[in-house]
């Protein structure tokens, strides 16, 4: 553990917050973007990381070395983790649970930090994910703010069927008749949480219970936008019953955000992009933790190859089919490995993005003004993808499942019908919630207002 920083006469009067991440992409990355904008305001950070998390603190520790703390602990051990594992990725979403464990373990070790600080923060700002931490800020007697990373939609239905379990484990497909809009979604689609929930009795209560605490907070922070939800974020906040509810986001779109000062893009793709005439290309990534196996790969690359569409193929250890670069050379680009997505996305050749539908991806998407085609796979994206294609009408769902055998007529069929011509109505459904989203985060926007009630509630708990 990093010893406490000393006190700076010149920051005495900056308000001082700790910052508990949950190490998962998705929850991680968004987080941060928050901690960056929170700094260039005037806020003082302390953040909580693990060794084998601390790189993704580099960016936040080079743009505010005065006002960012890391506060590094040893990962806690956990029989279903291999040693080094400390981040989601290297695991998929089945270490999601087991980290979530041994992140508990740090509750000691962060109050004796805390009690020792000269100068200890004045609130914690923690993932959903970690809701075991309003016990542990109730125990120092500072605020706890919850960070959702994810939709209010997906809030709004795990909250609604938590409470309401006897009612759906009975009935398949499930309706949410008291959720705006009243949903209905295939009990395999439903976040795991949820299904656990269902199942009797329940092997996860710890996890249930943590995502319960949420609505205890004393205040909540969504990344999220008005014009994407309202209706969610508005039954959520009444679930919450107080004011001290903060929708800022999209956080990728606002100010100089941290992704954009990161990275750069591969000389040789920026040239085929700049040569590319604007919207004709798809962008294909599936995030950080999905590989798709050999027959998906197969069909997944056949389909663009009948499309005819020009695209950016972003691939991790995914079996390409032999001979497939070769004949898509000039029209298509696989590239293994990480490639700076929002700069790719937000390039004016990029017109499409064929998506896993995971919320990162969908808010860098939708702020990009690219078309999502959906394939959502698990987690929350089955969620998303309803609210993208049938409430938003900005998206085309082309696959469903992780383990789906896509149709490779029928794939290349949608690719070209979305990408072409005929695309036109969800294009400028999706170009007109660009633009909407962009309002609001601008100078005079909702979301930088809400950024700035939330440093000025930290400098009245200071």
């Amino acid at each position: 553990m990093t010893g406490p920083e000393s006190s700076r006469s010149s920051e005495g009067s900056k308000p001082h917050i700790v910052v508990f991440p949950f190490p998962a992409q998705g929850h991680l990355l968004p987080l941060l973007d928050l901690t960056h904008q929170l700094c260039l305001r005037g806020v003082n950070v302390s953040v909580v990381v693990t060794p084998g998390n601390l790189t993704y603190l580099s960016p936040l520790l080079a743009a505010h070395p005065t006002s960012i703390t890391s506060v590094v602990f040893p990962f806690p051990p956990h029989p279903s983790l291999p040693s080094g594992v400390e981040n989601v990725k290297d695991v998929g979403n089945s270490g999601n649970l087991p980290i979530m464990a041994s992140l508990r373990q740090l509750r000691g070790p962060i109050v004796l930090w805390f009690r020792s600080h000269p100068n200890p923060p004045v609130a914690l700002i923690s993932d959903f994910f970690l809701g075991w931490t309003h016990d542990l800020c109730d125990q120092i007697g500072i605020p706890r703010f919850a960070f959702f990373s994810i939709s209010a939609f997906l809030v709004s239905v795990i909250q609604f069927c938590c409470e309401n379990i006897d009612q759906i484990k009975s009935t398949d497909p499930i309706h949410l008749l008291d959720l705006p809009r009243s949903p209905i979604f295939k009990e395999e689609h439903l976040p795991s949480v949820v299904r656990r929930c269902l199942q009797a009795p329940s092997p996860d209560l710890e996890t249930i219970k943590d995502f319960s605490m949420n609505c205890l907070s004393y205040g909540t922070v969504f990344n999220s936008s008005q014009c994407l939800e309202n209706e969610y974020l508005e039954y959520v906040k009444q679930r919450m019953g107080h004011d001290r509810f903060f929708v800022i986001g999209p956080l990728c779109s606002i100010g100089s955000g941290l992704k954009s000062q990161s990275g750069s893009i591969d000389p040789n793709l920026l040239s085929w992009l700049d040569g590319s005439p604007d919207g004709s290309v798809l962008y294909v990534c599936f995030g950080s933790q999905k590989a798709l196996t050999k027959e998906q790969c197969d069909a997944l690359a056949l389909g663009l190859e009948k499309s005819m569409t020009r695209f950016v193929w972003v691939v991790k250890k995914d079996p390409i089919p032999d001979g497939f670069e070769d004949r898509v050379s000039g029209r298509g680009i696989v590239i293994r490995g990480w490639v700076p997505q929002l700069m790719v996305l937000r390039h004016v050749a990029v017109g499409g993005f064929l998506s896993h539908c995971g919320w990162n991806s969908v808010l860098e998407g939708i702020t990009s003004g690219a078309v999502i085609l959906g394939w959502p796979m698990e987690a929350d994206q089955f969620v998303n993808a309803k609210l993208l294609v049938e409430h938003l009408g900005a998206s085309v769902r082309v696959c469903e499942g992780a383990e789906t055998v896509p149709d490779p007529d029928e794939l290349g069929r949608l690719i070209a019908e979305t990408m072409g011509e005929s695309r036109s109505q969800v294009a400028a459904r999706a170009e007109e919630i660009r633009r909407k989203t962009g309002a609001m985060t601008e100078a005079n926007g909702s979301s930088i207002a809400n950024l700035q009630r939330l440093v000025e509630e930290f400098g009245r708990l200071s």
